[in-house]
């Protein structure tokens, strides 16, 4: 079959069979494939949808494309993270030290930002010194040593990925549920956990503005994980807000402290502790929710989850003394805060713009590979459901000289909303549901 017929199959709707697929992938990694055929797969896939078979096979082949890291000799279940990204998610940072501390064993691999959405590496290389290109091998020793450790994507796992997501990205192929979990779950795959839990974003800030679209997501990465012999489970969380109360770099390094420390915002503390209780059960140390949740409590009040970072951040070449002087991080060198236009009740903050707002101010990215400066952001100073007076700070934007700080002011005038009466949810409302 010339691959031309692939791509007229899957343009008149019918099925790939598996070896069209393979074959698919493995010439896109040689290169014996054009990008121009390619493209027209992609475009035919995102139109005409694939079977649960067929992105299970698709994301085979991802996998096979480069090395599979191989944990079978540290001892215990190996529980991943993955996120599907928003505004202010800063829950990876924080999770995978409470697990850790937990008894869990946890690989992560994130990362960086691009558009409205902040990347986990991005802000861990506000801690001075953090290195996030480690080896496999300096990845694993910190796995055995620490119980965690967060690092880039290396080179070699799923280059197939990369550039399927390449071309997707300058073809408007990007939205597609089947195309998205075969990215998102090649990667984890390669990763080499035995059990996996999703955190699926839904709402303004999240790229899955639908619940419905977050939960067939959500459904389709956890029939991927299980038919691969991962346990895999999903929770769906809300985005329409930003969670906690900064956005940025180093200033949501400096909330994730906090949180370690049990100083952190509730709605934060909450997914975080829901997560890690649910990693706890599948890594097999408790036997029961209540015994789980018990236990991350613990981890957080003790201070050995505050601990495992900080030996995490050591070991990576890190700064540990950040964890108690937030000012070794970058500073913005400015301030300014937003006042309310009029009074009431604070209805809606929509995630979205107060990334745009962030990303004016030059903490995020438009390119792959353009800097980003790890100082400013914004905290935001009332949350929804909460009643304010004309005048009163709405949020802090930390910036540098002026920076994109008109065009952030305007973003975030559109991002809260206020009125006479109430009805917003209340902060901390953030689990939607659960796929298993």
């Amino acid at each position: 079959m010339q691959f031309v017929d692939v791509i007229a199959r899957k343009r008149d709707g019918q099925a790939l069979p598996r070896e069209a697929i393979d074959r698919f992938v493995e010439g896109v990694v040689r290169g014996t494939i054009p990008e121009y055929q390619a493209s027209a797969l992609l475009m035919a896939i995102v139109l005409r949808g694939m079977t649960d078979d067929e992105t299970a096979w698709l994301t085979d082949a991802m996998v096979r494309s480069g090395d599979r890291i191989d944990l079978s000799d540290l001892p215990g279940v190996k529980v991943g993270k993955h996120s599907t990204g928003g505004v202010g998610d800063k829950v990876s940072i924080v999770l995978a030290p409470v697990a850790a501390a937990c008894g869990v064993i946890v690989p992560k691999m994130s990362g960086r930002g691009l558009g409205h959405t902040g990347g986990t590496l991005d802000k861990l290389e506000s801690i001075p010194g953090y290195r996030v290109d480690l080896t496999i091998d300096e990845f694993k020793q910190i796995l055995r040593e620490v119980g965690t450790s967060i690092i880039g994507q290396t080179a070699s796992l799923v280059p197939a990925d990369k550039i399927l997501y390449a071309l997707r990205d300058v073809t408007a192929t990007v939205e597609s549920i089947p195309l998205i979990s075969a990215s998102i779950m090649s990667k984890k795959l390669a990763e080499g956990s035995n059990a996996l839990v999703l955190d699926v974003k839904s709402g303004d800030g999240a790229f899955m503005k639908d619940r419905g679209q977050a939960e067939a997501l959500a459904r389709s990465m956890v029939a991927i994980g299980t038919r691969a012999g991962v346990r895999t489970e999903a929770f769906l969380t809300d985005m329409d807000a930003p969670l906690g109360r900064t956005v940025g770099n180093a200033i949501e390094i400096a909330e994730c402290l906090d949180t370690l420390k049990g100083q952190g915002p509730d709605d934060l503390t909450a997914v975080v502790t829901r997560l890690a209780a649910r990693m706890t059960l599948l890594a097999g140390v408790e036997r029961t929710p209540e015994a789980a949740t018990t236990r991350v409590t613990e981890a957080l009040r003790s201070g050995r989850a505050l601990d495992v970072f900080r030996r995490m951040v050591e070991r990576q070449g890190g700064n540990p003394g950040v964890v108690d002087d937030y000012a070794l991080m970058p500073v913005a060198p400015d301030r300014e805060t937003l006042p309310a236009s009029r009074g009431g009740v604070i209805t809606r903050v929509l995630a979205g713009s107060v990334g745009r707002a962030t990303h004016q101010l030059g903490a995020g990215r438009t390119v792959v590979g353009e800097p980003v400066d790890h100082a400013v952001g914004l905290r935001m100073l009332v949350v929804r459901g909460e009643r304010v007076e004309p005048g009163q700070p709405l949020v802090e934007l930390h910036h540098r000289a002026g920076r994109g700080l008109d065009a952030a002011r305007a973003l975030l005038r559109e991002a809260i909303q206020i009125d006479d009466a109430g009805g917003a949810a209340a902060p901390g409302d953030r689990i939607l549901g659960e796929v298993r």
